[in-house]
């Protein structure tokens, strides 16, 4: 065999090399993140929405035990007040989501 075509076969070799390393690079990187992404988002959402359900409950108990305007057939307005609360906050949590930010890389540093 010829010292050319020993060249050429080590080239293409170096080729196949170099693309597969590149797919690798290109799919398992960002799956990676977007699985890291994902684990966070979840655990801090479900914290956050546990946090706003107890806030919410201590609310209605508060005014429930505090409020005696609210006994006999008054008793149904602290649910309504809690709902008054709980539906803004459910638009602005809502509205805050954001699909785009899954491609991204994080900024590091000053923003």
């Amino acid at each position: 065999m010829s010292e050319r075509s020993r060249r050429e076969r080590a080239g293409v070799g170096d080729v196949i090399d170099v693309v597969k390393e590149y797919a690798r690079q290109e799919t398992l990187g960002p799956l990676k993140g977007a699985g890291r992404w994902l684990a966070l988002g979840s655990i801090g959402a479900l914290f956050l929405g546990l946090g706003a359900i107890l806030v919410l409950l201590g609310t209605l108990r508060l005014v429930q035990t505090e409020v005696s305007a609210f006994d006999g057939a008054w008793s149904w307005v602290p649910y309504l007040i809690v709902l008054v609360i709980a539906v803004p906050l459910t638009v602005v949590t809502w509205s805050r989501v954001k699909k785009a930010t899954l491609g991204k890389e994080p900024r590091h540093g000053s923003h």
